[in-house]
């Protein structure tokens, strides 16, 4: 349970630096060199993520909680969206920050419960 605190507190970090990184890039660069940097900058983000699904689900799905496995999917599904869209920036800002505060939300509210059960 702690690792599972520590992993999405770490996720909530990333989520304020995807936020910052979207807000203060000009137009991305495209073509083969950028995917590739990309691709090496957010993989370690990415492999957090898969971690951190499958400890929520088994964690929430073994509790009584506010918290579903479809909003631990979503999440997921978000998150990496949210991680896309702050390299390539092809999203409007509006929905951007739905995103963003929606991630926020859950992981946020992931870690209320963690810690009021223990």
């Amino acid at each position: 349970m702690t690792n599972l605190i520590t992993i999405t507190e770490q996720l909530i970090e990333q989520v304020h630096g995807l936020k910052e990184k979207y807000e203060n890039e000009k137009k991305p660069s495209k073509g083969r060199e950028f995917f590739q940097f990309v691709k090496e900058k957010t993989l370690p983000t990415f492999q957090l993520l898969e971690q951190w699904e499958k400890l929520a689900l088994e964690i929430i799905q073994n509790k009584t909680g506010t918290l579903h496995p479809q909003q631990i999917n979503s999440t997921k599904e978000n998150m990496e969206a949210l991680i896309l869209h702050s390299y390539y920036i092809d999203v409007r800002k509006r929905r951007y920050m739905e995103m963003n505060k929606s991630c926020l939300y859950i992981f946020n509210q992931l870690i209320k419960e963690l810690e009021d059960e223990a």
